[in-house]
């Protein structure tokens, strides 16, 4: 828009408030900032990982099957997949300090809970609880980063959320196999509360946000709903097809037809409501849109990878709850050491685009790699091919959600970073089900193979095997023992190379991502600058227009200034 030559003389500064542009915060400020948030991070990962090393001897204990594990861990995706979008578009509108410290109580609450539970159908519930909690921290943690960390500098800090990672992902299946094995799994669900609490309470002293106004705000409740169901559904379809019934049948048409129809309406929803959870303008960003196909193929591989590591290890090998945690370490330190290494290097040079493609490559090998491993691979291969797989996971998890937060509007920051968070725990959920309906069937084949081919007693003494129970591998016999663990052990490895497509899809998407710089502004002073330039326009806006009518009032031309004088009007 032009601008006249009064504007330029009149026009003065805009005004801004210092409470609503904070100064940049030193480096203590900032490790004061995230004190509450790393262990509100730390909360998290170690009520998910403490019990993944037990699950087998809980699920063996509460009398359940190989379809009972499979939902214990996809109830508690499914809950964080759906309510993901809901807590970021949250961030955008309300309170992000009160949205975290209510998830941290909902997370922990339903981690309490699950420890009293009595049956499989109680953990499944009290874990779906859990999954509501931990959306919100999924969603939350990276948000919060966003604003008090520009994306430039991000990686600076990224070493102490490694060592959190490190800590609560390595320590979790520790704590928790010890815990089992000398006292009972469920302590197991217990240990996190007081690190909530301790959480909750840093993180009400230390984080300093901008204040937001919730005034005329309406929650798109509809939109919501709609999603969780339509979302719910599909993953529900995707975990008891093939199981409680056929892929081609009347059920699974009914369900995928319901999901389909969920979608399309939250769809149409989401175009005409003024606050859509998930904005459908998001996909016009390249960056996002590959971005979430990416994530989508890493969730696949990052919980699929957790939940099913556990069984090879204790089923396949014959390891107890704590030596399981132990052997998984290979793949933490990967993961660490490249997510902690890789950040310094883009935050020191400015470049991602090398080594996310870097990252996509080891994801695509490793998972490749661990497609081969049978139950009596030598461990030191499987060490190597599961830190392959880390490093790859670490290269290209976190920094995806870096690269949109670099590329979207300050307004739309929390909704951006939580619908990529929803993707990645989508394709997860969706890639755990589906994985682990494979591996439920292929086990009870090669099950029912072996036991066939001992025939005579141990065949009829194994007869409870065949019932789909998940077995104390340690209480069996010699000939049947070494059915089962190699059953679980192939089993596991045609697992992962279901998963080899999918991954190489995220390569794809990295590939062609585009290679933008980061920026070296926080998400709060590149609002506060949006906010100051719409202002400016808005006054120049006024400024112009008052211009215009003086001019008009005494006769003189805004282009110039010069003063024409009209004749009298005739009678």
């Amino acid at each position: 828009m032009a601008r006249t030559a009064a504007a330029d003389v009149a026009a003065p500064p805009i005004p801004i408030d210092a409470d609503s542009s904070p100064a940049p915060m030193s480096h203590r400020q900032v490790l004061q900032a995230l004190s509450g948030l790393l262990l509100g991070m730390f909360v998290a990962i170690l009520a998910g990982t403490v019990v993944s090393s037990s699950l087998p001897r809980i699920i063996s204990d509460l009398g359940g099957d190989q379809g009972a594990f499979t939902w214990v861990v996809t109830s508690t995706l499914l809950a964080t997949t759906v309510s993901t979008p809901i807590w970021g578009k949250f961030a955008d509108l309300f309170n992000r300090k009160l949205l975290i410290q209510l998830s941290l109580v909902i997370f922990v609450l339903g981690s309490a809970l699950a420890g009293f539970s009595q049956d499989t159908g109680t953990l499944i519930v009290f874990r779906v609880l859990q999954g509501l909690g931990a959306g919100g921290l999924t969603a939350l943690s990276q948000i919060l980063l966003a604003d008090i960390i520009s994306p430039r500098e991000r990686g600076r800090y990224m070493g102490l959320f490694g060592a959190v990672m490190a800590v609560g992902t390595i320590g979790g299946p520790l704590i928790g196999g010890v815990l089992t094995d000398s006292i009972g799994w469920r302590t197991n669900f217990f240990v996190g509360v007081p690190f909530a609490i301790a959480a909750i309470l840093l993180l009400q002293f230390t984080l300093k946000l901008p204040k937001r106004s919730s005034k005329g705000v309406k929650v798109d409740y509809l939109g919501a709903a709609l999603i969780a169901g339509g979302v719910s559904l599909l993953l529900i379809w995707v975990t008891l097809a093939g199981n409680q019934f056929e892929w081609a049948s009347v059920p699974s048409f009914l369900m995928l037809a319901g999901s389909v129809v969920l979608i399309g309406l939250a769809v149409l929803t989401e175009f005409k409501v003024k606050e859509p959870i998930i904005p459908l303008s998001l996909f016009r960003n390249r960056t996002f849109t590959l971005a979430v196909v990416a994530s989508m193929a890493v969730g696949v591989a990052m919980f699929g990878t957790s939940v099913f590591l556990s069984q090879y290890m204790q089923l396949a090998r014959g390891a107890t709850p704590t030596q399981s945690g132990l052997l998984t370490l290979p793949m933490i330190v990967g993961l660490l050491l490249a997510s902690t290494v890789v950040g310094n290097l883009i935050s020191r040079f400015g470049k991602w685009k090398a080594f996310m493609v870097t990252g996509g490559v080891l994801l695509t090998v490793g998972t490749a790699l661990m497609g081969t491993i049978r139950y009596d691979t030598n461990y030191v291969l499987v060490s190597v091919f599961m830190f392959i797989l880390g490093a790859g996971v670490g290269m290209v998890m976190q920094n995806l959600v870096l690269i949109v937060q670099n590329s979207v509007e300050p307004s739309r920051l929390g909704t951006a970073s939580a619908s990529v968070a929803f993707f990645r725990s989508l394709g997860g959920a969706a890639g755990v089900s589906v994985m682990g309906s494979i591996l439920a069937t292929r086990v009870m084949t090669l099950i029912t193979e072996g036991l066939t081919s001992l025939g005579g007693p141990a065949a009829g003494a194994a007869g409870s095997l065949e019932g789909g129970t998940i077995p104390n591998v340690a209480d069996l016999p010699g000939p049947i023992r070494t059915v089962v663990e190699a059953a679980y052990g192939e089993a596991v490895g045609d697992v992962f190379l279901v998963a080899v497509p999918i991954a190489l899809v995220a390569l794809i998407a990295i590939i062609f991502l585009p290679n933008a710089l980061l920026g070296t502004k926080t998400a709060v002073e590149r609002l506060n600058e949006t906010k100051a330039q719409k202002e400016a326009e808005e006054v120049e806006d006024v400024e112009e227009t008052l211009v215009e009518v003086t001019a008009g009032m005494i006769g003189a031309t805004p282009q110039t200034g010069a003063i024409e004088i009209q004749p009298p009007a005739r009678p």
